[in-house]
């Protein structure tokens, strides 16, 4: 089977311009924001260290803003809440468990950190959710 690179996601958001500075503000590398027609507008940003690129704008998705759901994988949770919550973000209080439905989070940190265990969450301002995941030693397969 040939690879296949995740390079882009893209979610539905109102306002392109205050999405922009939303991503902006988490310190997301800004990429392109281009015209690409009449009514199509597209903007790119990339997280710090990762290989996909976020894409939102207008005319390029037929989703209701808010419908999104993303996420992100971080190798120590605390310090990457801290720095978002730096930034001004309304970033949760961590949980662990099955992150769907929201009935299976429990509150708190995973008890033994264990890779992939504990979360935080935070919204955009059109309400497309983050979840933000620690991956400290990546399951066999995926190195």
């Amino acid at each position: 089977m040939v690879d296949m690179q995740l390079e882009v996601s893209i979610i539905p958001v109102r306002d392109a311009d205050r999405s922009k500075q939303f991503y902006q503000r988490l310190g997301w590398r800004f990429d392109d924001d281009v015209a690409l027609a009449d009514g199509v507008r597209l903007v790119q940003l990339t997280p710090p260290g990762s290989a996909c690129s976020l894409s939102f704008g207008e005319g390029i998705t037929k989703a209701e803003p808010g419908s999104g759901v993303g996420g992100l994988v971080v190798s120590d949770i605390e310090v990457a809440r801290k720095d978002l919550v730096g930034r001004g973000i309304d970033a949760s209080e961590f949980f662990h468990g099955a992150p769907f439905p929201r009935e299976g989070r429990a509150g708190g940190l995973h008890p033994e950190r264990g890779s992939y265990g504990s979360f935080f969450s935070f919204n955009d301002p059109d309400g497309n959710e983050w979840l933000v995941q620690e991956v400290t030693t990546r399951a066999p397969g995926r190195e």
